[in-house]
């Protein structure tokens, strides 16, 4: 039997409740196009993630992703905005409550500042990936 410290016990807890709670099949997160290309513009939905913190980051380097391939030499942050909600794609993490990243939260700070490789790589996050890492670079 492992006896936990108070404090062991405090983050195992915590860590424990991002997957408490989880849906059954674990946290998914949903594409939209904002294109309007897809029917109720949604692209797909992303199932699986083991906990809410993954499938946060997930979204997150999904849409910084998404604004990158949106942005151009010489465009403001106000036409890499204007460009993304014509033809790029959001995420929303389902069921997560107010304890799902939003978009919305972060959209300025994206626009106005180019995101690193790491930033933008939603892949590394995703739970399709199968351990093969190379299958899209």
């Amino acid at each position: 039997m492992v006896v936990l410290s108070p404090c062991d016990r405090l983050t195992k807890g915590l860590i424990l409740s991002e997957t408490i709670f989880a849906p059954e099949g674990g946290w998914r997160v949903r594409i939209l196009d904002l294109s309007g290309g897809a029917e109720d513009n949604i692209v797909e939905e992303v199932g699986g993630f083991p906990d809410l913190i993954q499938a946060n980051a997930f979204a997150r380097a999904y849409v910084r992703d998404s604004i990158e391939r949106c942005r151009m030499p010489g465009l403001s942050a106000a036409d890499i905005l204007k460009a993304w909600f014509s033809f790029g794609e959001d995420a929303e993490v389902l069921e997560a409550g107010d304890q799902g990243w939003r978009s919305a939260n972060e959209l300025d700070d994206f626009a106005a500042h180019a995101a690193t490789p790491m930033e933008r790589d939603w892949r590394a996050f995703d739970p399709r990936r199968g351990g093969d890492e190379d299958d899209e670079a």
